[in-house]
């Protein structure tokens, strides 16, 4: 295959969404050779987090005609990642493999990648760079998107203006995610705060509790959060009457009286466009991404939880975002006084992918 590299800004005003405006409103073309799709999961595909958000995509491509999916959970970021991905080619002859954890990429996927030339590998993290094997490549969703109309729900939602953010690791894509709902809340009601407690893994369920449970007797109520699988969290809001914001996939059957809305990715999206590439016989990008302009994010239909001042708000703020309307708009200061963002940044600017601070109204520490 050719090689296809775009740049982020690039690809995310012409590239992606061109792709999908062509590929998505007439479905995926009848595969002319057969495809055979292999995906990798770090949890399991049940799990109301990130491995289910990736699930529910491969759902929607399991009724394509001429598509295999093959599917492999609860795979470790270790050699056994290898080992599954290897399996699904010599095996189960998977021509393209889906490695949809973060830890997976480095080595695991650029080593099976040399090693397999004529096997396509992506990889669910904006890691892939120029030098990397041309046969592998990166695909993400900004779900900082979702989650500032999260906190615009949340903001409308709250009545002690203290929303709650049970985060797991204070790398870019979770303070965005932070920052963004911050920023969305005080949109629509200046005095909102967010609290987070990160609980330095991914998947934890004590700790998330624990963290949760900390959150709402410090007066949170309203909880959200970012983490692999928000199960506990929610069912912990859900049982202290509090209510929440979701993310990586639907919780909303968790929380049937608090839920408000929540943050989800559209995977399928992406598949989508993979699969009808790979059945036309053409090069799939090394990098495709993107948010709501390119119907690459949404947000969970609206729950119990939120109110109809919530709800108008936040399908406002909905179409602003699919229209480009900026997130961070400066002077911005972190919370410790210092000015982090000096003017107006678009969503898609590449200088947000290195965040490492926490917004002047958030409660927390990176360090």
């Amino acid at each position: 295959m050719l090689k296809y590299s775009l740049n982020r800004r690039s690809l995310l005003k012409a590239g992606a969404a061109g792709l999908a405006a062509s590929t998505l409103p007439f479905g995926l073309a009848r595969a002319q050779n057969p495809i055979v799709l292999g995906a990798v999961y770090v949890g399991p595909r049940d799990d109301f987090g990130w491995s289910q958000a990736h699930a529910v995509a491969m759902d929607v491509l399991k009724q394509v005609p001429g598509v295999t999916v093959i599917e492999e959970e609860n795979v470790p970021e270790t050699d056994a990642a290898s080992k599954s991905m290897e399996s699904m080619i010599n095996l189960d002859g998977a021509n393209l493999v889906l490695a949809t954890s973060f830890g997976y990429y480095n080595p695991f996927v650029l080593e099976m990648a040399k090693k397999y030339p004529d096997v396509q590998f992506r990889h669910a993290a904006p890691l892939w760079k120029e030098g990397d094997p041309t046969n592998a490549g990166s695909y993400f969703c900004y779900l900082n998107q979702a989650h500032f109309v999260n906190g615009v729900a949340a903001g409308l939602s709250t009545t002690s203006n203290k929303i709650g953010f049970v985060a797991a690791k204070p790398i870019p894509s979770v303070l965005s995610n932070v920052n963004s709902a911050l920023l969305g809340a005080r949109s629509v009601n200046p005095n909102a705060t967010v609290q987070v407690i990160f609980t330095g893994e991914w998947s934890m369920p004590v700790r998330e509790a624990e963290a949760a449970n900390a959150l709402i007797d410090a007066g949170a109520d309203v909880i959200t959060c970012h983490v692999d699988g928000p199960k506990v969290v929610i069912e912990t809001a859900e049982s202290r009457g509090v209510k929440s914001c979701g993310h990586n996939a639907s919780q909303a059957p968790l929380a049937p009286k608090g839920f408000i809305t929540g943050a989800e990715y559209k995977w399928e999206t992406i598949y989508k466009i993979y699969a009808d590439l790979l059945a036309k016989g053409e090069a799939l990008p090394n990098f495709i991404a993107g948010g709501y302009h390119n119907d690459m994010i949404r947000n969970t239909p609206y729950g119990a939880g939120a109110t109809p001042e919530a709800i108008k708000a936040a399908d406002a703020a909905i179409e602003g975002l699919k229209a480009g309307k900026p997130i961070y708009v400066g002077p911005l200061k972190d919370n410790t006084g210092k000015v982090v963002i000096e003017g107006t940044k678009d969503n898609y600017d590449p200088e947000l992918d290195g965040m490492g601070f926490l917004l002047e109204g958030v409660q927390g520490s990176i360090t």
